[in-house]
């Protein structure tokens, strides 16, 4: 990972799936330290995200205060909440500050993979090759917002932290 995702102004490009998921552990640490108050995580699936990671689940709890609001926007669930059972179980826990959106078929083409903060964001171009850029630059963390909003939008609650039986 390039030092200068530690700067004052963290900005570049990852080319790769490993240089994708280093970037996602390291931005999820500095949401923590940093106390990011909103954090809205995108992707079709989140397959490829290490999100169900061990020191991905530590960073989220520590970022984890009372205030603060992590968004989820998919087209679907299924694969994280099969393959990431750690991030399940933390998104259990943590259930009051998380709100886990779907977006209808319809909305899928142009859903954004993101990670979007208020002064950072992380978007990935290239889902399979893992091609992206991360950064501070305020014209493309408004485009991303504006693109995220018009999918939360039109979305739906989904992915609840628990399943009643009868």
């Amino acid at each position: 990972m390039p030092p200068e995702f530690f700067s004052a102004d963290p900005s570049g490009r990852f080319s790769d799936q490993d240089g994708f998921a280093s970037v996602v552990r390291i931005a999820l640490k500095r949401a923590a330290t940093e106390g990011w108050p909103e954090i809205i995580l995108s992707d079709a699936s989140f397959e490829g995200w290490p999100l169900g990671e061990t020191s991905t689940v530590f960073a989220l709890q520590a970022w984890a205060k009372p205030g603060r609001r992590l968004v989820l926007l998919a087209g679907r669930f299924d694969l994280l909440i099969r393959l990431q059972p750690r991030f399940v179980a933390w998104r259990r826990a943590w259930s009051h500050l998380v709100d886990a959106r779907v977006c209808p078929s319809s909305a899928l083409p142009g859903l954004p993979s993101a990670i979007w903060s208020r002064h950072w964001f992380l978007s990935r171009t290239d889902a399979e090759a893992g091609v992206g850029q991360y950064g501070a630059d305020r014209v493309r963390l408004q485009a991303l917002h504006e693109a995220l909003q018009s999918k939360l939008n039109v979305s739906v609650t989904g992915f609840p932290p628990t399943t009643l039986g009868l």
